[in-house]
């Protein structure tokens, strides 16, 4: 996985990357078809912009804008919101060929079965 952190009008301190890169590291286990992150850390007049771009296989990018006074704070939301993001499609990719689990099979075909064993 490819990680490119950016920064405008400002420098990337060590523990400003550090922090960001224990942060986007957890991501991968909400969605394991990453194939680059991107954070872009733009300062403004008094507040301060996370732009956190994640492209994965075959789906268009999953984009997070964030903005606050606190860079770190900023940094610690756009991840929360990357990875609802990435756990709803997740959640929706699974979903999506209307496959019936085992247990629900089960339960199915134990009551379509029981109205006629009553008769």
């Amino acid at each position: 996985m490819l990680k490119k952190i950016t920064a405008r009008h400002m420098d990337v301190t060590d523990a400003m990357r550090a922090f960001v890169e224990k942060k986007i590291a957890k991501l991968s286990k909400y969605y394991n078809r990453i194939s680059e992150i991107e954070v872009i850390v733009d300062k403004e007049a008094l507040a301060y912009k996370v732009d956190l771009i994640i492209k994965a296989d075959n789906r268009p990018p999953f984009v997070v804008h964030q903005a606050g006074e606190d860079l770190y704070a900023c940094v610690d939301l756009a991840v929360d919101k990357s990875e609802r993001q990435l756990t709803r499609h997740k959640e929706k990719s699974r979903n999506y060929k209307g496959r019936t689990g085992a247990a629900e099979a089960t339960v199915e075909k134990i009551e379509s079965e029981s109205p006629q064993a009553a008769d």
